[in-house]
C-alpha cells in the first residue's frame, strides 16, 4: 500500500518549510562555528578572514561546513554521494638517508596492483592533495547567481531573484555559471578517506580529510621510472563516471630548471584590484590569458630545457577544475597550488586574493624548496598584490635558489583602490621588495618579450 504523503504538498506545510529552513540553517551554521572554529583554524591556517564590508555586500554561502565532532571516525568516501578531486602534483626522488615524515595507513597498506610482483624500495616521494565534497548542494544556486548578477551590473539592483535570472538569461547562458559556483555551494566533506590507484602500479590511501574538506599526504611510490614519466592517479573504486577528478603526477629529477608562476593577472586576466571584476572574470566571463604570456611560457619550455612548472595562486581550491581547465588550454602542465577556504561567504574569494597573501605564498615557496632545493627557479608574478614581496623574501632566505624574478606591471585602469595605494607600481615599492638582491636579478615588465630576452641571457 502506498503511504499518503499528500500533507507534504499542502500549501501550509510548504510555507512552513520555507520559513523554517533558513532558521534551521542559521542554527546549524552557528553550531558549526562554536564546535569547529578552532579546528578549522588549525586545519586551514591560510584561509583568510573576511572584512566586514565584504561580508555585508557579498553572497552568503551558508551550509558549506558540516558539523563534525572530534571523535568522529574516518570513513571511506561513497561514490554515490560524494565527489573527490585528486590534485596534480610533482614527485621528487627519495634521497639516500632522507628521513621525512611520510604518511602511513597501517590498516590500508601499499598494495601492488599486480600481486605476483614484489614491492620494490620507494624511489619517489610526492605530496598528494585531495578535496572532498558532498554531492548534495546546500542551497539553490539561483540565489547566489542573482546576487552576482546584481553586483556585476547584469541585473537591476532592485530586481527580484526571478527578475535577475530572467535578465541574465536574456544576455548569456547561465549553465557555465552554475558549474563554476557548484564547488562553492556543495558541502565540504570532513573525516573521509579514499583508496587510489597510482599509475596502475600500486594502491594507497589518501586522507582522512580535515574539517576544511582537504587531505594532504606525503607518500612514497614503490616503483622505479625515469624522470619525465607521467602517472595518472584515480579512485580505486568501481564507481559512476565523473565522481572523482583524477590527478596527474610528473616525476622530476632533483636538478634542472623550474618556473614558479602566479595565476591571477599574471597569466589570466582576473581584475584582482576590483571585487566586481573578480566576480565577473571568475563566474561570468570566458577566462582570458594575458596577452603574450602563453607564447612566452611555450618558449620557456625550450629555453629552460623542459622545466617543471608550479602555479602558485591565492585563489581558493574551489576553483581548481576551472583553473586547471584554463591552464590546460593555454599553458604547460604543472602543479597548481591553491589556498585554503573555510569561509561561508563569497567575500572569501576576494579576501583570498588580498588578505595575508605574502604569508601564505612564502609558506608554500618554502615547501617547494624542501622538494627541489638543488633546482634553479625563475619566478613570475604581477604587481597587483604581494608577488614582489613574496618572491623577494624567498630569494633572500635561500640565496642561489631563485635565479630571476619577473613582475608584470598591471595598469591602473581598473584599480578602484588606486587612491589608497598610489605606490603599487612605483620604483620605491620594487626596490624595497627586492632589497639585498642583485638588481640584475629582477625585472618589472610591460611586455612578455622583455622576459623572453632576459631568460635568453640568463641561460647562455
Amino acid at each position: 500500500m502506498t503511504p499518503n504523503n499528500s500533507f507534504l504538498h499542502n500549501p501550509i506545510m510548504s510555507s512552513l518549510e520555507s520559513y523554517l529552513r533558513p532558521a534551521l540553517q542559521t542554527a546549524q551554521d552557528a553550531l558549526v562555528t562554536v564546535v569547529d572554529s578552532l579546528q578549522l583554524r588549525k586545519d586551514a591556517p591560510f584561509s583568510p578572514n573576511i572584512p566586514k564590508e565584504l561580508l555585508e555586500s557579498m553572497p552568503d554561502l551558508s551550509g558549506r561546513l558540516l558539523l563534525t565532532f572530534p571523535w568522529t571516525k574516518p570513513r571511506p568516501v561513497d561514490p554515490t554521494q560524494h565527489s573527490v578531486w585528486i590534485l596534480d602534483n610533482t614527485a621528487y626522488r627519495v634521497q639516500p638517508g632522507q628521513d621525512k615524515k611520510v604518511n602511513k595507513h597501517k590498516a590500508d597498506p601499499v598494495v601492488r596492483v599486480s600481486p605476483d610482483e614484489p614491492l620494490p624500495p620507494p624511489q619517489w616521494e610526492v605530496e598528494y592533495v585531495a578535496a572532498y565534497f558532498s554531492r548534495e548542494t546546500c542551497r539553490d544556486a539561483s540565489h547566489v547567481i542573482a546576487d552576482i548578477a546584481r553586483l556585476v551590473g547584469l541585473a537591476r539592483g532592485s530586481a527580484s531573484e526571478e527578475e535577475c535570472l530572467g535578465e541574465l538569461k536574456d544576455k548569456l547562458d547561465i549553465t557555465p555559471i552554475k558549474k563554476r559556483l557548484e564547488p562553492f555551494l556543495n558541502p565540504i566533506l570532513p573525516r573521509h578517506t579514499i583508496r587510489v590507484n597510482i599509475g596502475d602500479v600500486e594502491t594507497q590511501t589518501l586522507g582522512p580529510s580535515t574539517s576544511s574538506g582537504i587531505s594532504s599526504d606525503l607518500l612514497r611510490l614503490h616503483f622505479d621510472a625515469p624522470a619525465g614519466t607521467q602517472l595518472t592517479t584515480t579512485a580505486d573504486i568501481d564507481s559512476p563516471p565523473c565522481w572523482a577528478v583524477p590527478g596527474r603526477t610528473v616525476l622530476a629529477e632533483p636538478t634542472g630548471w623550474g618556473v614558479i608562476s602566479d595565476i591571477d593577472d599574471t597569466i589570466k586576466i582576473t581584475g584582482t584590484l576590483s571585487p566586481v571584476a573578480v566576480l565577473k572574470s571568475t563566474f561570468i566571463d570566458t577566462p582570458t590569458p594575458v596577452a603574450g604570456i602563453p607564447e612566452l611560457y611555450t618558449d620557456l619550455v625550450k629555453l629552460l630545457a623542459d622545466p617543471i612548472f608550479f602555479y602558485l595562486s591565492g585563489s581558493p581550491y574551489n576553483l581548481y577544475p576551472f583553473l586547471r581547465s584554463f591552464r590546460k588550454e593555454h599553458f604547460p602542465d604543472g602543479t597548481m597550488i591553491l589556498r585554503d577556504a573555510s569561509w561561508q561567504n563569497l567575500g572569501g574569494l576576494i579576501s583570498s586574493l588580498s588578505v595575508d597573501v605574502k604569508t601564505y605564498k612564502v609558506d608554500r615557496l618554502e615547501k617547494m624548496h624542501t622538494w627541489f632545493p638543488d633546482r634553479q627557479f625563475i619566478c613570475i608574478g604581477d604587481s597587483t598584490q604581494k608577488d614582489p614581496e613574496s618572491y623577494g623574501e624567498i630569494a633572500r632566505r635561500h640565496p642561489g635558489w631563485i635565479k630571476a624574478i619577473y613582475i608584470r606591471r598591471v595598469a591602473d585602469e581598473n584599480d578602484i583602490q588606486g587612491a589608497l595605494d598610489p605606490d603599487r607600481n612605483s620604483n620605491k615599492r620594487f626596490e624595497t621588495a627586492f632589497k639585498g638582491l642583485d638588481e640584475k636579478m629582477w625585472l618589472v615588465f610591460d611586455d612578455a618579450d622583455e622576459v623572453r630576452r632576459n631568460v635568453q641571457l640568463l641561460t647562455r
